[in-house]
């Protein structure tokens, strides 16, 4: 039976993904722009040649526009693959078709390198449904990304993408839940030190 943390969770991530549905195409378009913006100002604040990121689904801020400008300047940028034991994949993002990996996420379609692939990267922008202002991050309930960040050599910096109206003044938070340095929004990047137990 889940604990209180985790019914909390539900029930948030419920709301978010309400909230996210009635985006107006117009409303969806301009963030794209922000995220993309706000992103490409990140990794060259970072100084970074080599990122793992994530191709954004329908109601995801857009991570796509951000993606092929990273490549097109050279930056090498790892893209995850789903596997069904919980790990993730990477694969080079490149002009490779994008195909349906499991849950139905958009993945590259490029040759996988394993889980281990990441720990090269200098900076990870990964996918979330809201992140409190401690860097608590909520994401959508299957681990993909705490396994992964708690099983990293060198981690680098973590930032996660969201909405404006995603920065929440707290989380549940549960002894797996990895922090994150910051998040990035279409309007700010906010870098936080998070709390670690």
């Amino acid at each position: 039976m889940p604990g209180d943390e985790e019914q909390q969770k539900r029930a948030l991530r419920a709301r978010l993904r309400e909230r996210r549905q009635l985006l107006s195409d117009a409303e969806r378009e301009s963030a794209a722009v922000g995220i993309a913006r706000q992103l490409t100002a990140l990794v060259r604040a970072h100084d970074v040649r080599s990122v793992s990121c994530f191709l954004s689904t329908a109601t995801e801020p857009d991570t796509r526009g951000f993606v092929r400008a990273a490549v097109s300047r050279g930056i090498r940028v790892l893209l995850p693959i789903t596997r069904a034991d919980g790990l993730l994949d990477w694969a080079v993002a490149d002009d490779d078709e994008i195909t349906e990996g499991l849950f139905g996420l958009p993945e590259p379609g490029g040759q996988a390198l394993g889980p281990n692939a990441v720990d090269d990267v200098e900076l990870m922008i990964i996918p979330a449904a809201a992140i409190d202002r401690i860097g608590t991050r909520l994401g959508w309930g299957r681990g993909y990304f705490d396994k992964t960040i708690g099983s990293m050599q060198r981690r680098p910096p973590v930032y996660a993408v969201i909405y404006d109206s995603e920065v929440l003044d707290s989380l549940p938070r549960e002894v797996h839940d990895q922090p994150v340095n910051g998040f990035v929004t279409p309007t700010r990047t906010i870098t936080i030190s998070p709390a670690r137990d």
